[in-house]
């Protein structure tokens, strides 16, 4: 998979993460780490980070007060997207969208099988668009959070990215 460079500059982003667990802590949640190291790293910005337990409506509540803050630019999940009944997170934030990005979970599914063989076919990451804010829901696992990041999410929201990408449409997600 390639990527080309725009010869445009870099925007950085507003990115709150949220970690999606009845057990994890901040000094046990790898995944979110990873994921804040990474958005940090590629030189956006953290806008909130936080521990949300597996219950749709406490889901919704954080999420719909992220998107509502027009100070944040994207939103990543990490946990509650396989198919227990306490994986909770499609179903939380699914009803959230403007618009639903359908390319973001076949995407990474694809990649994943590669790495993690049939199993990908348990994830049910998802992404969409909510009052203009970029939404991305993987699973729990630190791996998958890398390798969603590494391989998908960063060109997304690099302005850089060519021939597109959603970083420098976002100003126009809210049009109506």
């Amino acid at each position: 998979m390639t990527h080309e460079a725009s010869s445009s500059d870099f925007t950085p982003l507003n990115i709150a993460v949220a970690t999606i667990s009845d057990t994890r802590t901040f000094a046990t949640d790898t995944s979110g780490a990873a994921l804040v190291e990474r958005l940090e790293a590629a030189g956006h910005h953290l806008a909130g980070r936080q521990i949300i337990a597996d219950n749709r409506y406490q889901i919704r509540a954080v999420l719909s007060a992220w998107i509502a803050d027009h100070a944040i630019d994207a939103i990543i999940t990490t946990g509650g997207t396989g198919l227990t009944g306490r994986d909770v997170t499609p179903e939380a934030v699914t009803p959230l969208f403007d618009r639903a990005i359908d390319g973001f979970g076949e995407m990474f599914r694809a990649i994943s099988v590669q790495e993690i063989g049939t199993a990908s076919l348990q994830s049910r990451a998802i992404a969409g668009i909510a009052n203009g804010t970029a939404i991305f829901c993987v699973p729990g696992s630190t791996n998958a959070c890398r390798t969603a990041w590494d391989k998908i999410i960063s060109y997304q929201l690099d302005s850089r990215t060519a021939p597109c990408n959603l970083a420098r449409l976002l100003p126009r997600f809210a049009e109506e």
